[in-house]
């Protein structure tokens, strides 16, 4: 997946693997990105730095293109009373800031796996569309 690809939209990052033995450099740009906890997900409109610092962590994140529908779930389960689909188009992240990096529950009926990537059949690194199956189940 391409920065390009991605440039300037929304994308949901949902942290997925925990604490120990993570490397310094990694746990800094983890906290960076306001993902402190397991299963902590973040709102990131994606630039150039924003996708580097995703793709340094890739091994401890899943990450994709957050749709509407999900989105509107996971701001009414925050208690958010902004539009989700201005905000998917485009809109600005203030209104959410306060209140990142949200809290999921752990996924009903569980991960695939937590140390292999999605094409090889895990849940690391980008999911695409996927993300929002994911979340889904996690709110």
């Amino acid at each position: 997946m391409s920065s390009k690809s991605l440039n300037n939209k929304l994308v949901a990052v949902v942290r997925i693997r925990g604490r120990v033995n993570v490397r310094g450099s990694i746990a800094e740009t983890l906290t960076r990105l306001n993902l402190k906890r397991v299963n902590n997900c973040a709102l990131v409109r994606v630039t150039d730095s924003y996708y580097g610092m995703i793709k340094k962590c890739n091994d401890y994140v899943a990450y994709g293109e957050i749709d509407t529908e999900t989105l509107a779930k996971l701001l009414k389960k925050n208690g958010i009373d902004v539009d989700a689909k201005t905000m998917v188009e485009g809109g600005d992240l203030a209104a959410v800031k306060d209140t990142m990096p949200f809290r999921l529950h752990p996924p009903r009926h569980g991960f695939r796996s937590t140390k292999l990537g999605f094409k090889q059949g895990g849940n690391l690194g980008y999911m695409g569309g996927a993300i929002n199956g994911l979340i889904g189940r996690m709110i």
